[in-house]
């Protein structure tokens, strides 16, 4: 499968500026999100919330995994999501996928399993300031960028809503064991033209998956 980006170069150049981002205050409808068991991991598109399905993995496309080598690797889908197999140790796992929205939009997905990692790899990603860390920063190709907020979902049903601090970091808490997801929903102003077709409606979703206690 390739990158949705092939290595950003499907947007055109100058459509995703940096002072063009808007950043959404609420949760987004849906996300992509990781859960990674040691050398294999499935990515879920949906809500996390106790016993209730994601949903179909088919609705996404150009779907690839990778590591912060940004080396592909294998992956499958299934009628409820997509497997990730032979992961190595160390570093974290991300999976990136776009799909049109009920209103016409295109979706960008970009979901991270881990927080080991203190760099950007992903356009959109949050990152914490220390491995294993609280406290995230937002970025967008490779620069910081105001959060506003985090939204927290766990597998425990427990939601809740972060504010960022003056310096723009989100420190969050973590009080009880359990997954762990981080969503932030970027909406890029403008139009944007992708594979011979105009949007009016771009959102970039970045999560961070990771488990606490366990």
């Amino acid at each position: 499968m390739h990158s949705i980006f092939s290595r950003f170069a499907v947007v055109r150049t100058g459509a995703l500026l940096l002072s063009a981002l808007l950043f959404s205050l609420s949760a987004h409808a849906d996300y992509v999100w990781l859960e990674r068991d040691g050398a294999t991991a499935h990515a879920y598109l949906g809500e996390l919330q106790p016993d209730r399905p994601a949903a179909s993995a088919e609705l996404l496309g150009d779907a690839r995994a990778f590591m912060a080598d940004n080396k592909s690797l294998a992956t499958t889908m299934s009628d409820r999501h997509y497997t990730i197999a032979n992961l190595r140790e160390g570093g974290d796992l991300r999976f990136t996928a776009k799909r049109q929205s009920s209103n016409g939009g295109l979706l960008f997905y970009q979901a991270k399993a881990g927080r080991e990692d203190t760099k950007p790899v992903n356009d959109l990603e949050l990152v914490p300031d220390q491995a294993g860390g609280n406290t995230f920063r937002l970025y967008w190709k490779s620069k910081q960028v105001p959060a506003d907020q985090i939204n927290v979902y766990t597998s425990e049903g427990w939601t809740r809503s972060f504010k960022a601090a003056a310096d723009g970091s989100v420190t969050i808490t973590t009080p009880f064991p359990g997954r762990y997801v981080l969503e932030v929903t970027a909406k890029v102003n403008g139009t944007v033209e992708l594979e011979g077709k105009k949007y009016d409606d771009v959102r970039h979703v970045a999560t961070v998956s990771f488990v606490v206690g366990k």
